[in-house]
């Protein structure tokens, strides 16, 4: 686990790595169980895009940086973090398990024995095994159960979502981490992390997507009946955003990232369109004013596009007509105004924009949704680390241990 232990009891530690930032978040459970944010380290990303390291010693020294500010502020010393996955490098498939019983109650070593054969599946010697998530199991053709630990039968089968990585971009992003003085207690996917955070149960439950638009990609996870069904990643996001505002209108990246931040639509507001923003482009020229109209224009075919590429990867996943709870979209470019108005639109679901809430602590500085995967990281410690119903949460392995495994499972399922 990401957990340290302190005066305060267990401690969580999440590293959230992304293409903009890196987050490093340090919490504990108050005396009411709430997590409450007690270390906080966010500085600018380098070396990182799109998911991948493109730089490992500069990306080392900005983790290096966000842990160190992270230790002062919670007085901890970091010595591990559970650490966020994105971009690219991800691929995701399901897979079915079976194991025999012989006539018995199904014990948490048999739903191990299932779980390993579903993982089992043949993965290209480039990919590396990141998540199993359980969906359902099967007890001698009775398919839709949630927990099989205490049922009787013969054939035990589980049904599984399977989460891998490329393994080069794994190993490098360990170098990275690692040189920065922090042991990995394991990768989750950032979308994965957001919706533990983001999503009701209800939810989870109805059929839903989480989007969560980062920097350099758009990360998306379907659920359905309360396990994570489809995963992928889009590689589309915030920074595209930000370069069409710095070609269209002639600004510096710098510039345009702060122009799109405050004054960011792709839909105006009403009596807004002629409202005017200061900006100074590129040249030895005065500043210019330009309508937000005109900003909206520039940006609202991107976020079209962002869209309509989560429908066709919803669409792929023959998933698009079990989804009644719709669209909830997070990360840092969900904020922009109208965004929601053109998601609605385009995959004709509903939509509601989500954020970090529910917590205490430094909350301050972690009140919007850039931090949702940082967040959602340490509930993901906490869930793992308490004894609470994760049967539909996922079981990850990458160096699977059929011992340690029944183990885990005897206090993540019920029984």
């Amino acid at each position: 686990m990401a957990t340290l232990i302190g005066p305060e009891g267990t401690v969580f530690v999440g590293l959230d790595i992304g293409s903009t930032k890196v987050c490093m978040l340090v919490g504990h459970l108050d005396l009411e169980n709430r997590l409450r944010v007690i270390g906080v380290g966010i500085v600018p990303s380098t070396g990182m895009r799109k998911g991948g390291v493109v730089n490992l010693e500069a990306l080392s020294k900005a983790i290096s940086l966000a842990k160190d500010k992270a230790e002062r502020t919670s007085g901890f010393e970091i010595t591990s973090a559970l650490v966020s996955l994105s971009g690219n490098q991800i691929e995701s498939m399901n897979s079915r398990g079976m194991a025999g019983v012989t006539g018995r109650t199904i014990g948490y070593d048999d739903v191990a024995r299932a779980l390993d054969a579903a993982r089992s599946v043949a993965i290209p010697f480039n990919r590396e095994l990141v998540h199993v998530v359980p969906r359902g199991f099967v007890v001698d053709g009775q398919d839709g159960i949630r927990s099989a630990i205490g049922m009787y039968g013969y054939r035990l089968e589980v049904e599984t979502h399977i989460v891998t990585a490329n393994q080069t971009s794994l190993r490098n992003l360990e170098k990275a981490v690692e040189a920065a003085g922090i042991d990995i207690d394991g990768f989750v996917l950032s979308s994965l992390a957001a919706g533990e955070l983001v999503l009701s149960e209800t939810e989870r439950e109805m059929g839903v997507v989480v989007c969560d638009i980062g920097g350099g990609t758009c990360d998306i996870a379907v659920y359905i009946e309360g396990a994570s069904w489809h995963t992928a990643a889009i590689p589309v996001g915030g920074d595209h955003m930000t370069s069409d505002i710095a070609q269209g209108l002639h600004l510096p990246l710098e510039t345009a990232e702060s122009i799109k931040i405050q004054h960011g639509t792709c839909r105006p507001m009403m009596g807004s369109h002629d409202q005017l923003v200061t900006m100074k482009p590129f040249g030895q020229g005065s500043k210019v004013q330009v309508r937000v109209a005109e900003l909206a224009g520039i940006l609202e075919p991107r976020v079209e596009e962002i869209f309509s590429l989560v429908r066709q990867e919803i669409k792929r996943s023959g998933y698009d007509a079990l989804l009644p709870a719709g669209l909830v979209v997070t990360g840092g470019a969900s904020q922009m105004h109208g965004l929601d108005l053109v998601a609605a639109d385009v995959l004709q679901l509903p939509v509601r924009t989500a954020q970090p809430d529910n917590l205490r602590g430094l909350v301050d500085k972690l009140s919007d949704p850039s931090y949702s995967t940082g967040v959602g990281l340490l509930h993901w410690g906490r869930l793992q680390e308490e004894d609470i119903n994760l049967d539909h949460r996922s079981m990850a392995w990458p160096r699977f241990d059929l011992g340690r495994a029944a183990g885990l499972l005897r206090r993540l399922l019920p029984g």
